[in-house]
């Protein structure tokens, strides 16, 4: 019950924090104040395994492409598709870190339908491929005796 009180007070102040951001203010926070950028980043977080294109994103706040990549760059300090990947690389990582499943699983989660494109945007992304990744992420295990080891 308090994780829950602490989680509603967390998302109060984020939004008291976002509705006394000034109207030149710019990041992703500030744009979810905008009503079609807003419902842009929520489809992107909401469903970062959708297969987005930035025709598809802007039809779905009623925008043209071209205003919707401006003002979504303004806000977001990215180009729509770059933010995308941005959050499926982070969403990717976390899973790499916090589950056994298999790295293609991971990648098809965020939306990548290959293996090789995942490894590919991932290395992009990380600098490291999401075997290397997962191996220095991992929690450390406790051997038999009760010690901590990485082997």
């Amino acid at each position: 019950m308090l994780a829950k009180l602490a989680e509603l007070l967390f998302v109060e102040v984020l939004r008291e924090y976002a509705n006394e951001l000034p109207p030149e203010a710019r990041g992703w926070l500030s744009g979810l104040r905008d009503p079609q950028i807003g419902h842009a980043l929520r489809l992107i977080h909401g469903q970062p395994a959708e297969s987005w294109t930035l025709e598809g994103l802007a039809r779905a706040v009623g925008l043209s492409r071209s205003v919707f990549a401006d003002r979504f760059a303004h806000y977001a300090g990215d180009t729509p598709m770059q933010y995308l990947a941005r959050w499926r690389m982070q969403l990717a990582a976390k899973r790499l870190e916090d589950t056994t499943g298999s790295i293609a699983q991971a990648g098809a989660e965020v939306g990548y339908e290959s293996e090789a494109a995942f490894n590919r945007a991932f290395k992009k992304f990380a600098g490291v491929p999401p075997g290397a990744w997962r191996r220095s992420h991992a929690p450390p295990t406790t051997n038999g005796a009760g010690t901590r080891s990485n082997w």
